[in-house]
């Protein structure tokens, strides 16, 4: 799904995935200015899926929905950039607006425009929202089996060549918005949630993998060339955080010096990997401590630090509060196992 840290959630690894303030940027340097995509005529409000969403009464941060890959979100004040981590999926939001920075690129989603990923994520981002309209939005999560599955039966293959970038911010097309609003609707019945739901979120997935930005979807049922070998590698350290990972052996199993291998892994992630499995964990050591309301020493072992002083000095750097400032902070804003 996801994270924002709310968001996009997965189930037990949703984020309450905030927003933060855009840097500022030299006008000269375009290519670095947030990526809003151009309005268009083919974008529409989301006011109906504002509604649905409203009526929902949503708690504060990331919630999961009856189906799995499903996850809404709400804010009902502007955050502060943060750092978050978000899992390969789709991200249409119905009010409110999100900036999210990867390296030196921003992207902004909002009403407007969705967000789209291609592997799982840790970047940062701010939430902003106007009195009285809180932010409020949707989350499908992908796989590589689904994406596979459509471009099968589109009769397509997944991308020869890597796309630009694995985040993207698109205009949101009326049946984007239309599926949004029905897969909304259909959650909130237990035989609509069983019949109905699944084929929904696999349809929004579509009109994300059929879109201008189709590639970054495509790439994830990549399964040749450099771009899929270090997905593989993302996908692991994702599931397995816990474990000690060693750059030189990673870099061996897939053929590459280990300088080949930081290269092309930070083009993908605008971080080195040693930073990436960090940031995994601090965000999975947060999810813990806010949704089980463990204590940090717990979190810490669980997430794979050995070091209880090395994890709350690391957790204090990376999101500017200690482990249990930033529990209090989020306790409540994602669901309990």
């Amino acid at each position: 799904m996801k994270h924002d840290w709310a968001t996009a959630p997965r189930r037990a690894t949703h984020d309450a995935r905030n927003g933060l303030p855009n840097p500022v940027i030299p006008a000269a340097d375009a290519s670095q200015r947030p990526r809003r995509p151009q309005e268009g005529s083919t974008a529409m409000p989301t006011t109906r899926l504002a509604e649905r969403l409203s009526a929902m009464n949503l708690p504060e941060g990331v919630t999961t929905s009856p189906l799995p890959n499903v996850y809404y979100f709400r804010s009902s004040i502007s955050r502060p950039r943060a750092p978050v981590v978000y899992d390969p999926g789709i991200v249409v939001l119905a009010q409110g607006s999100k900036t999210g920075h990867l390296g030196d690129r921003s992207y902004v989603y909002d009403a407007r425009h969705y967000l789209v990923l291609s592997l799982p994520m840790p970047f940062e981002c701010e939430t902003n929202v106007e009195p009285g309209k809180p932010l409020l939005g949707v989350g499908v999560t992908v796989s590589p089996a689904l994406i596979a599955e459509l471009l099968l039966d589109l009769g397509e293959t997944a991308v020869a060549n890597p796309p630009e970038h694995s985040v993207e911010a698109c205009v949101t097309p009326p049946e984007m918005i239309d599926a949004a609003e029905r897969l909304v609707a259909a959650l909130d019945n237990e035989r609509d949630t069983r019949l109905l739901a699944p084929a929904i979120a696999r349809e929004i997935a579509y009109r994300a993998l059929v879109g201008d930005r189709g590639d970054a979807l495509r790439a994830v049922a990549a399964r040749h060339g450099r771009y899929a070998e270090i997905a593989g590698v993302l996908r692991e350290m994702h599931a397995s955080y816990d474990r000690t990972f060693n750059v030189e052996d990673l870099a061996g199993s897939l053929k590459m010096s280990p300088a080949m291998f930081h290269r092309h892994f930070k083009a993908i992630t605008a971080t080195t990997p040693l930073q990436y499995l960090k940031a995994i964990r601090l965000d999975k050591a947060r999810l813990l401590m806010a949704s089980e309301g463990i204590p940090a020493s717990v979190a810490a072992t669980r997430v794979g630090y050995e070091s209880r002083s090395q994890f709350s000095r690391e957790f204090k750097k990376h999101f500017g509060a200690t482990p249990t400032e930033e529990a209090a902070k989020w306790r409540g804003h994602v669901p309990s196992s």
